[in-house]
C-alpha cells in the first residue's frame, strides 16, 4: 500500500489553480487530526513570540506555510523540501499570490541558516530521515536564542501504521500503510534525549492520536486511501463518503485533542533554544 502516490496525484491536479489549492488546504485542515494539533500550537506560540523569520522544514504541499503567512503576515517564511514536484507547485502558488514565502530545495541533514529563525516547524519529516541528530543540530544552529521548535512525528506506539509480520530480532519490518519511513516512530524518552543533546530545552512532548485519533485517522484518511489505491474511480464517490462520515470524524478529532493521552500513535514536540 503506497501513500505518497495518492498525495502526488492530488498535488498535480491542483497545481495550476490557486483557488482549488486553497480549498484543498482547507480540506486537509478539516480531515487531518495533526492539523488540529499543529494549528492549535501555532496559535498558542505566535501571539507572544511574534516571529519575524520562520522555517517550514519539509513543507510538503505547503499548507502550514500558507497558514503561517496568514497568521503572521509580516514574517518571512522559508519553505524547504526535497520533493521537486512539491517545490515547483508550491513555489508557483506563492508567486501567483505574491506571498512572502521563499520556496527552495534543501537537505535538512545539511541545511544551516546560522542564528536566523524565530520559529521552526517540522511536520511528519523526522521519521523519514536516518540521521535525525544532524537535523536537530542544524535546527539549533539555524535558530535565534529564544526561538521555538515545533515537531509533529509518529510515535513508537504504532505511529507508522506498520503491520509487524516478521520477527524484529531478524531486523525485518512488516509492510504497512505508510512504509517509506526510516523508523517507525519516537518515544518520549528518545526524542527528549536527542533534543537535549542538540542543545534544545524541551517544553512539552505529548502523545497525540489516542483512542479517538486512531479511529478518526481510519475514517478520514486510511479507508479512503485504501479504496483509491484499489480503484481511482472512487474519487467521484468521496463527497458521498465524507457526507456520511464527516460529523463522526469531527467529533473524534475534538475528543482526541481534548485528552492528555498517556500513549498514542503521534508525538507533538515543543522545544526552545535557551
Amino acid at each position: 500500500m503506497k501513500y505518497d502516490p495518492i498525495k502526488n496525484k492530488f498535488s498535480s491536479l491542483l497545481r495550476n489553480s490557486p483557488p482549488l489549492k486553497i480549498l484543498f488546504f482547507n480540506l486537509l485542515r478539516v480531515l487531518f487530526l495533526r492539523e488540529w494539533y499543529i494549528r492549535r500550537m501555532i496559535r498558542k506560540i505566535f501571539p507572544k513570540l511574534k516571529p519575524k523569520h520562520i522555517l517550514d522544514a519539509g513543507m510538503g504541499f505547503g499548507q502550514y506555510s500558507y497558514f503561517m503567512s496568514i497568521n503572521q503576515p509580516k514574517a518571512k517564511i522559508d519553505s524547504v523540501d526535497l520533493n521537486t514536484e512539491h517545490i515547483n507547485a508550491f513555489g508557483e502558488f506563492c508567486r501567483r499570490l505574491n506571498l512572502p514565502i521563499a520556496v527552495s530545495e534543501a537537505d535538512l541533514t545539511k541545511y544551516v541558516n546560522q542564528n536566523n529563525y524565530d520559529f521552526i516547524l517540522c511536520v511528519d519529516v523526522m521519521e523519514h530521515i536516518e540521521d535525525d541528530r544532524s537535523v536537530l543540530k542544524n535546527f539549533y544552529a539555524s535558530m535565534k536564542s529564544g526561538g521555538h521548535l515545533l515537531i509533529s512525528t509518529p510515535s513508537d506506539q504504532g505511529g507508522s501504521d506498520h503491520d509487524h509480520d516478521h520477527d524484529s530480532d531478524h531486523g525485518n519490518k512488516g509492510t504497512g500503510f505508510i512504509d517509506e519511513h526510516a523508523r517507525d516512530g519516537y518515544s518520549v524518552e528518545d526524542m527528549t534525549e536527542k533534543l537535549v543533546s542538540a542543545g534544545f530545552k524541551p517544553e512539552e512532548i505529548r502523545y497525540t492520536y489516542g483512542t479517538f485519533g486512531k479511529w478518526s485517522w481510519k475514517l478520514a484518511i486510511k479507508f479512503p486511501i485504501l479504496l483509491l489505491n484499489s480503484w481511482m474511480g472512487f474519487v467521484v464517490l468521496l463527497p458521498f463518503y465524507y457526507f456520511i462520515t464527516l460529523v463522526p470524524i469531527l467529533i473524534l478529532h475534538q475528543l482526541d485533542t481534548a485528552v492528555r493521552w498517556k500513549t498514542g500513535t503521534g508525538l507533538l514536540v515543543h522545544a526552545t533554544k535557551p
